[in-house]
């Protein structure tokens, strides 16, 4: 009988704490700010992990996430994020908007592409200043996102203000696909 005379209580401190929480955007929403941000950072972070388990970090430049969630991008060959992708493929994209201080955070998986007619299919111009040679000195990688996180409180989506958990979104083919667990 003592405990239900607190339940009023505890109720009252849930509605408090929930009320301050920001309001999770829907998917489509989020997917339309984080393009945004992906689109006017123009360069990314690639994150692999290397043989020790130890983190390597690099910026790259991305094409834009196609409507799957896909990203791509060129390499050499030699490189030691495609050693790194072929022994662990769990990788991380980070972009950051520094006019709208906003960031989107992207993991997945990645996986090396060596066949020309892919490449061509997925070539940003660009890159021809860096790759003479199409068919031996590059290769593509693609992450397939399977989580996106967004943070642009410039554009309405505010971390949680406690925790600074940022807001997030699986791409829709993650409902289709087996995709990696959720966390």
């Amino acid at each position: 009988m003592h405990a239900l005379r607190r339940l009023p209580l505890v109720s009252a401190a849930i509605l408090a704490l929930t009320s301050t929480l920001p309001a999770q955007a829907a998917p489509a929403r989020l997917d339309s700010i984080a393009r945004r941000i992906a689109a006017a950072a123009r360069y990314a972070t690639f994150v692999t992990v290397d043989g020790a388990g130890q983190p390597q970090v690099r910026t790259v430049q991305p094409l834009l996430p196609d409507t799957a969630w896909r990203v791509w991008f060129a390499t050499n060959p030699r490189t030691r994020k495609v050693r790194e992708i072929i022994r662990q493929p769990r990788v991380a994209l980070h972009y950051f908007d520094p006019s709208t201080e906003s960031y989107v955070a992207v993991t997945g998986r990645a996986r090396v592409v060596r066949d020309r007619q892919t490449k061509d299919a997925h070539w940003d111009p660009a890159w021809d200043a860096f790759y003479k040679n199409r068919d031996t000195d590059v290769v593509l990688i693609v992450v397939d996102a399977i989580r996106v996180e967004v943070v642009s409180p410039a554009l309405g989506v505010d971390s949680d203000p406690a925790t600074w958990r940022p807001q997030a979104f699986v791409p829709a083919r993650c409902e289709r696909e087996v995709c990696l667990p959720r966390r």
